[in-house]
């Protein structure tokens, strides 16, 4: 069968990405970008997922908790080789990230890949992915905050459409879980997501309709990756940002250099999710968090908003991204307008 590994096979692959720790010489780029989008196959119950660290490092409990959090998915879970190491900050070397990144594609038996964390350090990734070998083994990739340099990287490299939701080790919630449930595992034509009444509500900024296809992740990524091969490309898309643990001027610092580099005007829509602990400090002379966003948001003459349910937050949706979906302010919803599984 086409695309299908033997036994051998697979050992083969799996000892040349795993032996001597050495990294691939250089990224394996598909060629060329902005090509047809590869959707994964759905995640059914009974499902083995391949659980690793591609940034920083984990401990038991945060295992424990995403074993936990998966198998009441009706999942099983494969830990990745290398999950326990520590290098610094960093969930062991970039050598060993790329291994587990690579053996979990690679291995028939997995159907999805989760991060267990966020942290730092997929930046550090993306030089060394085998773009080419993700593409040839399409899987449901899940996890937000520094997983956002793979969602980006993989989408642009190797066309795949990826998931900005809970890590493993996230608070689950009954909101949280029934969106991945309808995003994952429930293949439809179309579907609305509703904000969660739990969290603050949204703001509109600018009312109105858009359409276009999801692009963005966790600010402070979206913004170091400008000007790199890696940078989401705005233009006519639905731009989703989210942070956490920002003062204000930094949060104006970074959305002042997307602006620099790309402009929110080419955007189709701009999307703010909740940021978290982003206000600052009190006593402090600074603009607000609403104000500060609000210096990029108010001059542009397409739909901006400001809340949605996403972010560093326990009730939260989750987004495929690159699929093409309708913002709709009035509603306060966002419709997918085509599946993101096969």
């Amino acid at each position: 069968m086409p695309g299908a590994y033997s036994r051998r096979q697979f050992g083969n692959a799996l000892a040349a990405v795993l032996g001597a720790g050495a990294l691939p010489a250089t990224a394996a780029p598909v060629g060329r970008e902005n090509m047809r989008l590869i959707k994964p196959a759905r995640l059914r119950e009974g499902d083995l997922v391949g659980l690793i660290a591609p940034g920083g490092h984990t401990n038991d409990a945060a295992l424990a908790q995403a074993v936990s959090n998966i198998e009441s998915l009706g999942l099983r879970v494969r830990l990745g080789e290398n999950i326990n190491y520590v290098y610094g900050n960093y969930g062991g070397t970039v050598e060993q990230r790329i291994a587990d990144l690579h053996a979990m594609f690679l291995d028939p038996e997995i159907k999805a890949v989760w991060a267990v964390r966020g942290g730092s350090g997929c930046i550090s990734l993306l030089e060394h992915i085998d773009y080419r070998l993700i593409r040839a083994h399409p899987k449901v990739l899940i996890g937000y905050s520094d997983i956002t340099c793979l969602h980006l990287a993989l989408l642009k490299k190797a066309g795949l459409v990826t998931f900005h939701g809970p890590v493993g080790s996230s608070t689950f919630s009954e909101y949280s879980v029934a969106q991945m449930r309808s995003v994952l595992m429930t293949p439809q034509d179309s579907y609305t997501i509703a904000m969660c009444v739990d969290n603050p509500p949204p703001r509109t900024v600018h009312g109105g309709v858009a359409t276009g296809r999801l692009i963005g992740g966790n600010l402070s990524l979206v913004s170091a990756l400008a000007g790199t091969p890696y940078a989401a490309d705005f233009k006519d898309c639905i731009l989703y940002l989210e942070e956490v643990n920002e003062e204000p001027y930094r949060i104006d610092r970074m959305m002042t250099q997307l602006q620099l580099s790309q402009g929110y005007r080419n955007a189709a829509a701009v999307v703010l999710g909740i940021f978290e602990n982003c206000e600052g400090a009190d006593g402090e002379s600074a603009l607000s968090l609403d104000d500060t966003v609000d210096q990029h948001l108010l001059p542009l003459t397409r739909p901006a908003v400001a809340g949605y349910s996403f972010g560093h937050i326990r009730n939260q949706f989750t987004i495929p991204v690159g699929l093409r979906a309708k913002l709709d302010t009035r509603q306060q919803t966002l419709t997918l307008l085509e599946s993101a599984i096969i």
